[in-house]
């Protein structure tokens, strides 16, 4: 078993090229009017075949678009084409040489300033979350939640989602704790969020920042590491 050091390198070079893959993303304008979500998804696979050689997600594909961006991970809505003036969010988990990424963005084709005042503020309330557990070695994932429910409150949005984020690692990382809620930061794990899974390995965690407005009927999305970076 690598030592923890040497995880933590593998674990930050996979998020370092999942960043290169989402910035060809949008220097290649692959997230465009007219496109259909299916295929943007695949257009996105293709790419970071080309790019890295990557033919394995751990877990399934997402490109959402408009009321799309409201869905939680498990639905599955109809494919849609992207429109003139759409908010787009894209959940993509590459392994690279046998380590996750799971990484998460949100794109705004036109100007429209609520979906442009979502997209800024997704990474503001990571940020935000960031340093309430770099300010707590003993926070437990019900209290982050929390404090990333009230970011989000704060700034006028709510979640979109169940939980906040979970635990990454070696591929398949969901094997270690399976749907264990310990493995999530959610409203039902008590215990702390620094401690050893069941293999005995440091847990490494992804904060998920996933910010909707029910009302406009539009939400956004924002992912990375937690813990290391």
């Amino acid at each position: 078993m690598p030592d923890e050091s040497t995880r933590a390198a593998r674990l930050l070079d996979a998020q370092s090229k999942a960043a290169e893959l989402f910035a060809e993303i949008e220097s290649r304008g692959l997230v465009a009017p007219g496109a259909g979500e299916r295929a943007v998804s695949d257009g996105i696979r293709n790419l970071a075949n080309e790019l890295f050689g990557t033919t394995r997600h751990w877990h399934k594909r997402i490109v959402r678009s408009g009321p799309h961006t409201l869905f939680p991970y498990k639905e599955n809505p109809p494919d849609r084409l992207i429109g003139e003036d759409d908010i787009v969010f894209a959940d993509f988990g590459p392994i690279f040489e046998e380590y996750e990424a799971d990484f998460g963005r949100t794109f705004v084709l036109g100007d429209d300033p609520v979906k442009l005042r979502l997209r800024d503020d997704l990474p503001e309330v990571f940020a935000a979350g960031r340093r309430f557990f770099d300010s707590d070695p003993d926070l437990t994932g019900k209290r982050l939640h929390a404090e990333i429910e009230r970011l989000a409150a704060d700034a006028g949005w709510e979640l979109g989602g169940w939980h906040a984020g979970h635990l990454v690692g070696e591929f398949p990382h969901e094997t270690i704790d399976g749907a264990d809620v310990e493995s999530y930061i959610a409203p039902g794990n008590s215990t702390p969020l620094r401690r050893t899974d069941k293999a005995g390995r440091r847990c490494h965690w992804i904060l998920e920042i996933h910010l909707v407005d029910r009302v406009r009927g539009f939400g956004g999305f924002y992912e990375e590491l937690l813990d290391l970076g």
